[in-house]
C-alpha cells in the first residue's frame, strides 16, 4: 500500500521508507482493531496525529489559464527502468495485500495458481469490517431478506447514472458466496461473523439495507486461546500462504510490463532498492487501494472533495500506484472523481473544515443530532447519508458546521435506530458494532478534555464556546424543542424518531468536519474484473479490483447499504482471483 502525504515515503526518504506514524495505524486496518481497543482510552483521540491530513499546505492560487496543465501533472511520464536485479516467474501476481489482494489472493492460489502477492507495507494491509453482502447464509439465517432491485435502483440514483449497472447486479449475484467463504476462513479460527441486522420497523426517509457483515475479533470479545493480534489480514494472510501463495513485503509496484497489447507482469522496488522483474504468465490483479494519501492526485482530480475533511483515516501508503501504472499501461480511468467521506471528525472551536485542518475522531458525529452552520442556523436534514451533511457544509459559511447534542445523549442514540456503522448500541440479533457504546463515551470524553467538544450549563454558553452567534442559536434549538415536543419536522422532514430535545444540562457542541476513507474513483472494469482502455476493450491479463477501479460510483457513496464498498472490493477481488487463475468465474 501506498504512504501517505502526512508522514510518509517522499521521493527523498529512500526507495521504501516506512514512517513510525503509518506503521501504527497499519497494524490496526480493521476499523474496531484500529477504533475499539484505542477508543477506551485518550489515545483514540489522538488519531488525528496519526492520520491527519491537514499537514500538507494548499497550492496558491493561480491564473486559472496557467492552472489548466496541472489536472494531468499528477501522472507523469511512465519510468523507465534500466536495469533489472532480480526476475521471478509466476502464474498471477497480485499488487497490494489488502482487503481485494487478499481476497484475490486466497481465491488463486486456491485453484491451484502460483501466486505471488506484492506488499508495499512492512505487512499485510489487512481486511475491512462490515463487508455487504446479498442472500447469506447469515441473513438466511436471520430471515433477512434484501430488496435486491431496490438496492440496485438505489445505487444507480446514488451515482446519478454514470455508473455500470451491471456491475452492481453482478455483486449482487455473488456476494453471498463470497461472505460464505470468508465466514467458513474465520470459523476455522474459532472466531465469528455476524451480520448485522435489526429488526424494528422505523420508517426512514432515505431507505437502509441491511447488507453488512462484522467480524467479532479478540480485541472486541476476549475469546480464550486466540491471540488478540488475529484479524482479517491474519486469517487471510495464512490461509493464502497454506495455499502456495508467496508475499513479498516492502515491494512497491512502478509499472506493468506488456508484450504487445497484454499484461504480462510487472517491476517492483524493494526495500533495499533492488528493481524486481515478475512475469505472470497467467494475470496481474491490481488492488493498491486508490489514492487517498495523494494529496497532489486529490488537488486535481476532486478539489471539490478538500473543504469536506479535516482527516484521513485511509490505509496507509494509499498514494495511487495502482492507478497510475494501469493508465501507463493504455487503461481508462473513471471521469468523475469522489471520496468517501463521513461526518466524523471534530475541529477547534476557533477553527474550521478543510484538508488543511487536522481534526479528531468524533463517532457521535454521524447520529442524526441537531446540526448547525456557523451562523448558528439549522442548514440541512441530519438524518441522511453520512456523507449529505458534510456536502451540504460546503454551501455554508467556511464550510463548517456544529453537531449539538444534551446529556441525555444516550437515550437518544438508541432511540435514533441507526444503522451500519455509526451505530453504537448492540444490533437485535447480538451483532457487535464499531464503535460501542463504552467506547464512545470514552472518545467524548477525551475530545472534552482536549476542548474539541465543548461543555456548557447554557445554550447560550455553548454558542459562546463555539464562537456562533448566540441570539441565533438560541432561536435554532427553541425550533428543535418545539419539532421535538410535535413530533414533526416542517423545516427539514426528519422522521419523528430522530428528532432530539435540547434541555438537559450540561449541552454538549463541536464544530465539525468529515473524515476520508478512501477514493472511490478509478480504472474501468468490465464484468470479468478486466481494466478498459480508452474504446472500451479489455486489457489482456490486467484485472483491477478495489479502490483501484472504477465504473461503480460517482458523486457519493451509498453508505446506507452497510459496508458496500468492502463488499465490492471482496467480491470482486475473489472474482479475479479465479478468473486469472482459470480463465473462468465458474
Amino acid at each position: 500500500m501506498d504512504a501517505g502525504h502526512a508522514g510518509h515515503a517522499k521521493d527523498g526518504d529512500g526507495p521504501l521508507a516506512v514512517h513510525e506514524a503509518d506503521t501504527e495505524v497499519s497494524e490496526g486496518l480493521s476499523r474496531r482493531s484500529f477504533l475499539t481497543g484505542a477508543l477506551a482510552a485518550t489515545a483514540v483521540a489522538s488519531a488525528g496525529a496519526l492520520v491527519g491530513c491537514g499537514g500538507t499546505p494548499k497550492a496558491a492560487a493561480v491564473d486559472e489559464k496557467a492552472a489548466a496543465p496541472a489536472a494531468t501533472d499528477w501522472l507523469g511520464s511512465e519510468p523507465v527502468i534500466e536495469t533489472i536485479d532480480e526476475t521471478i516467474e509466476t502464474e498471477v501476481l497480485v499488487a497490494g495485500g489488502g482487503t481485494g489482494g487478499l481476497f484475490a489472493a486466497c481465491a488463486a492460489a486456491e485453484e491451484g495458481a502460483q501466486v505471488v502477492v506484492l506488499e508495499k507495507s512492512t505487512f499485510s494491509g489487512g481486511v475491512r469490517d462490515n463487508i455487504a453482502a446479498i442472500n447469506s447464509r447469515l441473513q438466511q439465517e436471520n430471515n433477512c431478506v434484501i430488496d435486491t432491485e431496490g438496492l440496485l435502483l438505489d445505487m444507480t440514483r446514488y451515482a446519478n447514472g454514470q455508473c455500470d449497472a451491471r456491475l452492481h447486479r453482478l455483486w449482487a449475484n455473488i456476494s453471498g458466496e463470497m461472505v460464505d467463504w470468508y465466514q467458513d476462513r474465520i470459523e476455522e479460527r474459532d472466531l465469528q461473523l455476524f451480520h448485522e441486522a435489526d429488526f424494528t420497523n422505523n420508517e426512514t426517509l432515505y431507505r437502509h439495507y441491511a447488507t453488512g457483515h462484522i467480524p467479532s475479533w479478540p480485541a472486541d470479545a476476549e475469546f480464550a486461546g486466540i491471540p488478540v493480534e488475529v484479524n482479517g489480514k491474519h486469517v487471510l494472510g495464512d490461509y493464502a500462504r497454506s495455499k502456495g501463495a508467496e508475499f513479498h513485503f516492502e515491494t512497491r509496484m512502478i509499472k506493468l510490463v506488456k508484450e504487445g497489447a497484454r499484461v504480462v507482469g510487472a517491476i517492483a522496488q524493494d526495500g533495499d532498492g533492488r528493481y524486481i522483474q515478475i512475469n505472470a504468465s497467467k494475470g496481474v490483479i491490481v488492488a493498491t487501494g486508490g489514492y487517498a494519501w495523494n494529496q497532489e492526485m486529490l488537488d486535481a482530480l476532486q478539489p471539490h472533495t478538500q473543504n469536506m475533511y479535516s482527516l484521513c483515516i485511509a490505509v496507509p501508503g494509499t498514494e495511487g500506484d495502482g492507478i497510475k501504472a494501469c493508465l501507463w499501461a493504455g487503461a481508462k480511468m473513471d471521469d468523475t472523481h469522489l471520496g468517501m467521506v463521513f461526518d466524523r471528525v471534530a475541529v477547534m472551536p476557533n477553527e474550521v473544515g478543510g484538508h488543511e485542518t487536522t481534526g479528531k475522531m468524533m463517532w457521535i458525529g454521524s447520529n442524526p443530532w441537531l446540526k448547525v452552520n456557523l451562523k448558528g442556523e439549522r442548514y440541512c436534514n441530519e438524518s441522511s447519508p453520512y456523507s449529505y451533511c458534510v456536502q451540504a457544509a460546503t454551501t455554508q459559511p467556511d464550510n463548517t458546521f456544529c453537531t449539538i447534542w444534551d446529556s441525555d445523549w444516550e437515550r437518544y442514540v438508541a432511540q435514533f435506530d441507526i444503522h451500519g456503522c455509526a451505530r453504537v448500541v448492540p444490533f437485535d440479533n447480538g451483532a457487535p458494532t464499531n464503535v460501542p457504546l463504552e467506547a464512545e463515551k470514552a472518545m467524548n470524553a477525551a475530545l472534552i478534555e482536549e476542548g474539541y467538544i465543548q461543555q456548557a450549563d447554557t445554550i447560550e454558553e455553548l454558542a459562546e464556546k463555539l464562537n456562533i452567534p448566540a441570539d441565533a442559536f438560541a432561536a435554532t434549538v427553541a425550533r428543535q424543542n418545539e419539532n421535538f415536543d410535535n413530533q414533526t419536522d416542517p423545516d427539514f422532514g426528519k422522521e419523528p424518531f430522530r428528532l432530539s430535545a435540547l434541555r438537559t444540562a450540561p449541552f454538549f457542541g463541536a464544530r465539525t468536519s468529515g473524515y476520508l476513507l478512501c477514493t472511490l474513483d478509478g480504472i474501468q472494469i468490465d464484468t470479468n474484473v478486466q481494466a478498459l482502455d480508452a474504446k472500451g476493450s479489455p486489457i489482456e491479463g490486467l484485472y483491477v479490483v478495489g479502490n483501484d477501479s472504477g465504473s461503480y460510483y460517482s458523486n457519493i457513496y451509498p453508505n446506507l447499504s452497510t459496508g458496500n464498498a468492502a463488499g465490492r472490493t471482496c467480491a470482486f477481488g475473489r472474482r479475479a482471483g479465479k478468473i486469472a487463475a482459470t480463465g473462468s468465474a465458474d
